[in-house]
């Protein structure tokens, strides 16, 4: 149970070794125009000193030592039962933000009270003209990408508010009263599309998702978890599954395994031409273990049915659109499996 509100704003950061990254996180943090906020950092089993950096460095920073690692969802999971925020922002180590970062995502959700999420503008950590992501798309299958991913922020041409179809949580900030109706994330995805999940479930509710173009994030690409690794293919493999079995309408889980069989000639193609994740496969020294993993991640996602469609019948009991909306929800913020794969 989380504590009584007594901030406007919870920071959760999630950490596991990030001890090269967290002073310029928190640093960032500390400069902040908006002050009601406080910042509980989940150290998921550190043993490189990011533990006694908080301590010593950032007393201001609320610590929550845990013995191992559980991963992003849950380590965020924990946090969420210490914060006392009115909103709940989930942040990666590996970010920095600009001083009115939380000041404007907060103007945004107090003026945007049918928003339950609220995504901010994130760019690249070493080109800030380079967009990470602004907002998530998702494909046919539920595999979910940052939109405009790679594209220059200064080619486009953007309100200060637009609508998205969910945040990414590597920099997102969350209504309270939306996941005292949803619940935070899903334990079982452990890290990786556990906000696509969050966010759907978010939308299922009635809940709307804007992005806050003028609040600006700045991240280091799959620094955390690795880049094209197969602990990072299992886990993408096997929840892109579960997303779509928790919240797809049933048409299209009917069409499921074409589409995503449309994904691997599409990624085929990649490796082919040495674009994409299909260039880092080539590139990788551990293609023989990347294959295994996708083969697990499928045998892992298969296992996981019964235990998804259970969520999902009581995601359905609840909903507060029809399937038919989410469909075109679905639509109007779909990725093609090129850019998927293309911009990965």
């Amino acid at each position: 149970m989380a504590g009584a509100v007594l901030n406007k704003i919870s920071i959760i950061i999630v950490n596991w070794n990030g001890l090269v990254h967290l002073p310029v996180c928190l640093d960032s943090l500390a400069a902040q125009t908006f002050r009601d906020f406080e910042v509980i950092l989940v150290d998921n089993g550190s043993a490189d000193g990011s533990v006694a950096l908080v301590q010593q460095g950032y007393p201001w920073v609320r610590l929550v030592p845990l013995k191992e690692n559980t991963g992003f969802a849950t380590g965020n999971n924990v946090g969420f039962e210490h914060a006392r925020g009115e909103y709940i922002v989930a942040l990666n180590n590996d970010t920095r933000v600009e001083p009115d970062w939380l000041e404007i995502l907060v103007r945004v959700a107090d003026s945007h009270p049918q928003a339950g999420m609220v995504g901010c503008r994130i760019c690249s950590f070493t080109d800030p003209d380079i967009i990470d992501s602004l907002g998530i798309g998702i494909c046919r299958d539920g595999m979910a990408r940052g939109r405009f991913r790679n594209r220059l922020w200064s080619s486009l041409r953007m309100n200060a508010v637009e609508e998205i179809l969910l945040p990414s949580a590597c920099a997102a900030l969350y209504r309270r009263s939306m996941i005292a109706e949803t619940g935070f994330f899903d334990d079982d995805f452990f890290a990786y599309a556990e906000d696509t999940d969050l966010g759907l479930r978010g939308r299922l509710a009635g809940w709307d998702a804007v992005l806050a173009t003028r609040a600006v994030a700045y991240h280091k690409y799959s620094q955390t978890g690795g880049g094209f690794s197969p602990f990072k293919v299992h886990l993408v493999e096997r929840n892109h599954y579960w997303v779509a079995l928790k919240a797809f309408p049933l048409r299209h889980l009917m069409t499921l395994p074409i589409c995503t069989a449309a994904r691997y000639y599409e990624q085929l193609r990649g490796v082919v031409r040495g674009k994409g994740s299909g260039g880092e496969f080539l590139a990788s020294g551990a293609r023989g273990q990347i294959i295994k993993a996708l083969l697990r991640g499928i045998s892992d996602a298969i296992c996981g049915v019964p235990r998804m469609m259970g969520k999902r019948r009581r995601i359905m009991r609840t909903r507060k659109i029809s399937m038919r909306e989410m469909a075109k929800l679905l639509r109007q913020h779909r990725l093609t499996f090129r850019e998927l794969i293309e911009n990965d």
